[in-house]
């Protein structure tokens, strides 16, 4: 484009040199500093330039004949183009007719005179190509508004389908570019561009409504589920310092469930509230989980110490003096049930080879009950009973403890309960053995 105008103003340039010519043929400057400028009719006395040398006044009055001999060769470039409206055309050949006619200035002013004098006829030769031209424009016109109705149709149907979306986000984001592109896209005629703009506008009004009907149900929704959660919450921080492990899991298990069922809330306010509820069940598993790494230590200690008295216990296999073999038993019987909670899965097969040498003592001290005391059967109902008597005593205190937390305390009489059946078994088996 730059190439284009640099090419335009040399062919004004060059045209504007034919006029002028060399302007030492068409000026003097005398020797008092007057000005004169050289025609076929004589010299014209054209001015001065006080305090200037001679070529530098005479220049300057040229330099007055070359601007207006420009402006006629822009005159006639433009109407060979035609870029310019005929009659716009004829009254500027007028008022360059005038301005030459006043002219103070030095060059051709017979040829300047004449190139003005050919103007109309080339304002008429180049009427046609004005006419192409403005043809040409109109049907740019024409063409450009016909793509920009287009593109603002395009606009206003795409927010069309746009007014029933639930993507709220998404859909927002859109309308916002249609709507910055509307705005870089050129305006119409009033008429055409009102109707589309309302048909936009319209659209764009109606998924807002919808919006914000739905964010303001939405807000309603959450403040309830908020509200549920803040209770959920509060009931998970009063559990965070039990030391009830097994209820207080299943609570928070429920918690949980609730929490899940109650649904999402409002996604700032429903972070912060699970951030205290994972605040306080972290706290209630991190100390859990330390007192279980404390139990199995113990546990494991426990574990070693019911293998050896196991040991001893079954040492006393096989019996030759039941009475001796019982002492030793019940004494040995008495460090087992002292020794603290075990693993719960080890604890069964310890505890059957215990009731096997129990069994074989009382089968034995039944056996000779029945052969040399007469009083045995008294005796074998009194422990049957004490057993009895003492499985309830275990019971209650079990239960007592479990009712106080005290979970260990209550397995040890669990675990005492238990053993003590399998006793009473046997003790009311050798019972019935008396009657053989």
């Amino acid at each position: 484009m730059q190439d284009q105008i640099n090419q335009g103003n040399e062919n004004l340039n060059n045209a504007a040199a034919v006029l002028i010519g060399d302007p030492a043929k068409f000026g003097r400057v005398a020797e008092d500093g007057t000005v004169y400028v050289i025609t076929s009719s004589g010299e014209k006395a054209v001015g001065s330039y006080p305090g200037k040398s001679a070529d530098e006044a005479l220049a300057y009055f040229v330099k007055k004949f070359e601007m207006l001999a420009s402006e006629v060769a822009l005159l006639a470039a433009r109407i060979r183009s035609g870029a310019m409206v005929p009659s716009d055309a004829q009254e500027a050949v007028a008022k360059l007719k005038l301005a030459i006619q006043n002219l103070n200035g030095v060059g051709d002013l017979a040829k300047l005179n004449d190139s003005i004098e050919s103007i109309p006829a080339l304002i008429e030769n180049h009427k046609e190509a004005y006419e192409i031209k403005k043809q040409a424009q109109a049907a740019e016109k024409a063409s450009r508004k016909n793509e920009i109705t287009a593109q603002k149709e395009r606009i206003a149907a795409e927010a069309e389908g746009l007014v029933d979306s639930v993507n709220w986000k998404a859909t927002t984001e859109k309308l916002k570019e249609l709507l910055d592109e509307w705005k870089k896209a050129p305006r119409l005629d009033k008429a055409t561009d009102a109707e589309l703009w309302k048909r936009f506008s319209s659209s764009r009004n109606k998924f807002d409504k919808r919006r914000r009907t739905h964010f303001a149900t939405l807000d309603i929704e959450f403040k309830k589920v908020n509200e549920l959660k803040e209770v959920i919450v509060k009931e998970a921080e009063s559990l965070a310092n039990s030391r009830d492990w097994l209820k207080t899991a299943q609570k928070y298990k429920s918690l949980m469930d609730k929490w899940k069922a109650v649904g999402r809330g409002k996604k700032s306010t429903d972070t912060a509230l699970w951030n205290r509820f994972k605040a306080s069940q972290d706290q209630f598993f991190a100390a859990k989980n330390a007192d279980m790494e404390k139990r199995q230590g113990s546990m494991a200690e426990n574990l070693q110490k019911r293998e050896e008295l196991l040991t001893q216990i079954e040492s006393l296999l096989p019996i030759n003096d039941f009475k001796s073999a019982r002492r030793t038993f019940r004494d040995l019987e008495s460090k087992w049930q002292r020794i603290g909670i075990t693993d719960r899965k080890k604890m069964p097969a310890l505890q059957v080879r215990v009731d096997k040498v129990s069994a074989a003592i009382a089968e034995l001290e039944q056996h000779d009950a029945r052969k040399t005391d007469p009083t045995a059967i008294a005796q074998a109902n009194k422990v049957v009973q004490g057993l009895v008597e003492a499985i309830e005593n275990y019971e209650k205190q079990a239960s007592k403890a479990e009712a106080a937390g005290q979970t260990a305390k209550a397995m040890l009489a669990r675990e005492a309960a238990a053993a003590r059946r399998v006793w009473l078994e046997q003790a009311q088996k050798g019972l019935t053995e008396f009657g053989n």
